[in-house]
């Protein structure tokens, strides 16, 4: 079918949107002049933050704000001002800040429905952190329709010390009184699969999908886009949007691709971008639908769980999202977004009417919206998450993410030594003693990642050991540090510092990761520009290989570590450049020195380049507290998070499995291993042969001998079905249980497993038996 248009006139309107130059600030005493009078200050627990005067530390006038904050959690600065709002009013707040200290500053709005019923803590978020320098802050705050009061802010977290100044709030004018008076309320497009409604009123999508009779609506999360103009140019709805969180225009089109049930989305616009922005808006589900969010393995959030928390999670980086993809279902009927351009993409999940949404925002590229942006809607009759993956498996193939572990075995055999072996990190100088004594006990196939003297690589190698080390190219500590730090780690790239180290858009160089001093707090290192990595690679493997034999290679970071932006003027680089010079590394480690590698929690950019992460399995927000450091602690006692979500069969999705476990090994994190809580141990068992990935392993030599049969039945329950799978495609993964207790997932070579994450025995369709806490292996 052509395109339905609807036939009306419309016009091109200018509207009047600056605001009047020189308002009058609302706020009295917005440069502190006459103290504290008409501000407040609060915090999260009793002389948790300090305020005084500051006559020395100005930005204007005689006087400044100093603020100490104490604590972790958060504070807030507000002006005695509750400004009456109806929708539409737009209000600017701005003022000047020094910060010092990791924590962060953030000015912003909480809107009000009512005096006392609140819509949002921090609405038009402008975030910073530390600067020796002033910074000047800007937002923008449009009331929504629910809005009656807006209440002006500077809210904090973390540890900070801030200098404030020269605080102004002006009304602007109501960004719906310049709407023309002719634009059409609705544009209408159509294929043999959707019909496509435009509210123009709204600048939100409504889509009924033909095949299913499923009718998908969107809701504005917020009111910062108004509509200029619409008209349909070749098929494709053209859209002129003023945004008034940063006062740029953009234009946004949407087209139907051919016949399919996918609905293309682009957004273009120029200038400068202090503030992400969300566009378009979110589809809200309905009662029984889950959300389908690839955050490391993946996980579904019921659209209606009042236990999650909004968070927003980038996806450029493994820290995030490691798919560019997010979609809602109800097992079977769904949508889904690709994000085509995901390089300075992330989303966020929220509520709208008392149900979970996904919100896409385009964050600026070095502080302007620079490319145009790019995003696919497509839309299920059938298939739920699992069709949704495959979907995303096909445009992996197409964008070149997509290699297989049988490619990359046949430029390396090496890799079938990583195919069902456990993962071991033990710190033992005896690694030849007790590989051979995990051999002779059942344990054959083994991945040994702490680095080893030649000759004990030798006599591993000739054991059929993946051996391997760890090693980082991120973290940059300057030497004059060292007499001060209680350890120095060899593989700094300590050269770096400072001419070669990542500095954000004020000049100031990023911290990194905290290292422990002997005489206080931690100390940062510095994070090296990505463009250098390469080299410092091509000094130090080559060199280390020449006399150490190992097979293998873990790079730290480089996955899970977003994409950077550096401001340096003399080797600047964009998120897009970042992501390059990372995959050039990991390309330089597997092809150039043909060396097995993996790298840290993942994300499908580096696909064609490792062979596995460590931590794709192991969800981000939810391991044990500090894991990263405390990596060899078990914890004998289970957190609620890590209870209920990270081991949580009602949440977790095998999504990266249903894409790419015919590409990469997937792991747990070195810090959330199999043994690490061992209440959970049988559980994890069951996530890594449901999935078809091997376990891993954290201990010393007591702990391997007094607990070695445990040890012997978590490598006999999973990596022997491992191997059978350790090739081939997911093809299937399903609820076979109305508790999501029992699943089963299906691979191309027919093996079908199915688990029973339950505390009862549960009956089969087939008359079998799948006991409590147990599980089949059916197939080839």
């Amino acid at each position: 079918m052509n395109a339905i248009i609807v036939p009306l006139i419309l016009l091109l309107v200018a509207l009047p949107f600056a605001g009047i130059r020189g308002a009058e600030n609302l706020v009295r005493n917005g440069g502190f002049e006459s103290g504290m009078a008409g501000w407040r200050v609060w915090a999260r627990g009793p002389n948790a933050i300090t305020s005084s005067l500051d006559e020395q530390t100005v930005h204007s006038g005689r006087k400044a704000l100093h603020l100490k904050h104490q604590g972790e959690q958060d504070w807030s600065l507000e002006p005695d001002l509750r400004l009456p709002a109806q929708p539409g009013d737009r209000v600017e707040i701005e003022c000047w800040v020094r910060t010092r200290g990791p924590g962060t500053l953030t000015l912003c709005a909480s809107t009000w429905e009512t005096r006392d019923k609140v819509v949002a803590w921090s609405a038009g978020e402008h975030t910073t952190s530390e600067s020796a320098e002033w910074q000047h802050l800007v937002t923008r705050i449009v009331a929504s329709a629910n809005v009656s009061q807006i209440q002006p802010r500077l809210i904090g977290y973390g540890t900070l010390e801030a200098w404030v100044d020269d605080y102004s709030v002006t009304r602007k004018d109501n960004i719906w009184s310049a709407r023309p008076p002719n634009l059409p309320p609705v544009m209408l497009m159509s294929n043999a699969a959707l019909e496509v409604a435009f509210d123009t009123t709204n600048a939100t999508f409504a889509v009924q999908d033909l095949r299913g009779g499923r009718h998908w609506t969107q809701k504005p999360f917020s009111d910062d886009l108004v509509v200029k103009n619409v008209e349909i140019v070749s098929r494709r709805i053209v859209c002129s949007l003023l945004h008034a969180g940063s006062g740029l225009d953009f234009v946004a089109t949407a087209e139907l691709d051919g016949n399919q049930a996918e609905l293309l989305i682009e957004l273009s616009g120029r200038g400068e971008l202090s503030s992400s922005v969300q566009f378009p808006h979110p589809f809200v589900g309905r009662a029984g639908d889950y959300l389908v969010v690839p955050m490391n393995e993946g996980i579904s959030y019921p659209v209606e769980d009042p236990a999650i928390s909004p968070i927003r999670l980038i996806a450029y980086g493994g820290h995030g999202i490691c798919m560019a993809f997010y979609g809602t279902t109800d097992g079977a009927s769904g949508q889904m977004a690709i994000l085509e351009t995901p390089d300075d993409a992330s989303i966020r999940i929220d509520r709208l009417d008392g149900k979970l949404v996904v919100i896409p925002e385009w964050d600026s590229q070095r502080g302007q919206f620079g490319y145009t942006r790019r995003m696919r809607f497509v839309f299920f009759d059938k298939g739920g998450h699992v069709a949704m993956a495959k979907r995303y498996r096909a445009y992996a193939k197409e964008a070149g993410l997509f290699k297989t572990l049988q490619e990359k075995r046949e430029f390396n055999p090496n890799v079938d030594r990583l195919i069902g072996a456990v993962n071991v990190w033990c710190w033992d100088r005896d690694a030849v003693g007790i590989v051979k004594e995990m051999q002779e006990a059942g344990i054959e196939r083994i991945l040994w990642s702490n680095q080893q003297p030649p000759e004990q690589l030798r006599t591993l190698n000739e054991l059929g050991v993946v051996t391997s080390r760890y090693d980082i190219f991120q973290d940059v500590m300057a030497a004059t540090n060292f007499a001060r730090l209680r350890w120095i780690h060899p593989d700094w790239t300590t050269n770096a510092w400072p001419r070669e180290i990542i500095l954000d858009h004020r000049g100031n160089w990023i911290r990194g990761w905290g290292v422990e001093s002997r005489d206080g707090p931690l100390i940062p290192c510095g994070v090296l520009c990505d463009k250098f990595a390469p080299e410092y690679a091509r000094e130090r493997v080559p060199a280390d290989l020449a006399s150490h034999p190992y097979l293998c290679r873990f790079i730290d970071t480089t996955t899970a570590a977003p994409w950077n932006e550096c401001y340096s003027t003399q080797h600047p680089m964009t998120r897009t450049d970042s992501r390059k010079w990372k995959m050039q590394l990991l390309r330089y480690i597997s092809e150039d020195n043909k060396l097995v590698t993996g790298s840290e929690t993942g994300h499908d950019a580096a696909v064609p380049f490792v062979h596995y992460f460590e931590g794709m399995m192991s969800l981000g927000p939810y391991r044990v507290p500090d894991a990263g450091r405390r990596m060899s602690e078990i914890w004998t006692n289970v957190p609620e998070p890590v209870a209920k979500f990270q081991l949580g069969h009602q949440y977790r999705l095998p999504l990266w499995e249903l894409v790419y476990h015919d590409c990469v090994v997937a792991h747990w994190y070195w810090g959330d291993y199999n043994n690490k809580l061992p209440a959970l141990w049988d559980k994890r068992d069951l996530f890594n042969v449901l999935y078809g990935v091997p376990p891993m392993f954290m201990f010393d030599r007591r702990l391997w001998e007094s607990a070695k049969s445990r040890f012997v039945r978590s490598y006999s329950n999973t990596s022997p079905h491992v191997r059978r799978v350790g090739y081939q495609e997911m093809t299937d993964h399903r609820f076979l249980s109305k508790d999501r207790a029992v699943q089963q997932t299906r691979f191309a070579n027919g093996v079908a497993i199915t688990v029973n994450f339950g505390n009862i025995d549960y009956p089969l369709s087939d008359g079998r038996i799948i006991k409590a806490i147990g599980f089949l292996v059916d197939g080839e």
